[in-house]
């Protein structure tokens, strides 16, 4: 078995090696003629988000994706193919391309004047396609879930329902019951759609191939938004006693009184909140990602040694880079599994009622 796996990872370093010429010809050349990578821009082109998905092993073609823009004269639908490789797209004597360089670089843009503008963008992109694919695997995963129980009743499962089943338990169980008590039923649709969401988003994004490789959770865009629904169902359903420790806490009076500086520490600390989950799983899933994207390219640098510089590198790179995915497999129940756990804790501090629960105590005494 441990020769197999090595002659394994000799296979894929000596393809990967072979492989650099072509990679590395389609970044341009250098002063002194030789070929050069720039790492910086293949890091943040795999990181960022594109009009179309590229094929694997092939990234001078990609599946085409709808490209929907509101121009100076009206809405213009068309295919991503039609500007790729700084091709120019002419709809209605208006010209469409996606810009090489300057504010708008990567992003459609309208020739007005001889001047690029930018015009009103809703295109499907490859991020918003990853959105919409995780949405449907999310379906697939817990619908059928339910199905069975409405068929079965609460006879426990098997397989792989039994699988999801499980670990719908742990979340439930282990962070949110323990945590919401009475009021866990009411808040367990969203956090346990959230937890699933981020997991499936995170997994897919290890994946290299179709319909994986988006960076969704790498996108600060996308969990900011996750954080704002957070905030939302937290302040919404915020109790009475909630919203008086925000304006007038139980401290003494010197503290809020006629210096608000009580009130303007627990205002900062509601928008705080959801800026912590933002970040920290922002930061958590690009740094994993761009670790084995680097781990990748030191093929591709060291390849201008010589053949035998890249063959021992591109053995030491692989196996850390398939060491780090699998690091990023449990990275990604982590995160989603701490995004949870947070915003339930968050939910929960908004929920409390000292006096209900005295009053329940000395109801049980």
């Amino acid at each position: 078995m441990k020769r197999l796996t090595l002659i394994a990872l000799l296979l894929i370093s000596t393809l990967v090696s072979m492989s650099f010429p072509a990679a590395a010809s389609t970044k341009g050349e250098g002063h002194d003629g030789e070929d050069k990578i720039d790492p910086k821009e293949i890091i943040f082109e795999h990181l960022g988000d594109r009009y179309g998905w590229e094929v694997p092993f092939c990234h001078h073609k990609s599946i085409p994706l709808p490209v929907i823009v509101f121009g100076s004269d009206g809405l213009h639908i068309f295919s991503s193919a039609r500007v790729e490789h700084g091709k120019e797209y002419v709809d209605g004597g208006k010209i469409f391309r996606i810009a090489a360089e300057g504010d708008f670089k990567g992003k459609i843009v309208e020739i007005v004047d001889g001047k690029e503008t930018r015009p009103f963008d809703i295109s499907i992109t490859k991020n918003v396609f990853a959105l919409i694919l995780t949405v449907i695997v999310v379906c697939l995963v817990l619908l059928p879930l339910r199905c069975y129980y409405r068929r079965k009743g609460y006879k426990a499962p098997r397989r792989w329902l039994g699988a999801v089943e499980a670990l719908t338990a742990f979340i439930y169980d282990g962070v949110i019951k323990s945590t919401l008590k009475d009021k866990a039923s009411k808040f367990a649709p969203y956090l346990l759609t959230v937890f699933y969401f981020i997991f499936v988003m995170n997994l897919m994004g290890l994946m290299v191939v179709f319909p994986g490789g988006a960076n969704l959770t790498g996108n600060i865009a996308v969990t900011l938004v996750l954080a704002i629904l957070t905030f939302l169902v937290t302040n919404i359903f915020g109790t009475k006693h909630y919203w008086k420790e925000l304006f007038w806490p139980d401290v003494p009076l010197w503290l809020k009184f006629p210096l608000p500086i009580m009130q303007i520490i627990e205002i900062f600390g509601v928008f705080t909140k959801p800026a912590a989950l933002t970040v920290r799983l922002f930061a958590n899933m690009m740094g994993g990602h761009m670790i084995v994207i680097v781990l990748t390219l030191l093929i591709f640098i060291f390849a201008q040694m010589g053949m035998a510089v890249a063959g021992g590198t591109a053995v030491i790179s692989t196996m850390f880079s398939i060491f780090m995915l699998l690091i990023d497999v449990l990275v990604s129940f982590i995160q989603a599994y701490v995004f949870t756990m947070l915003s339930t804790i968050f939910i929960s501090l908004a929920q409390e009622n000292p006096h209900k629960e005295h009053a329940a105590a000395e109801a049980k005494h």
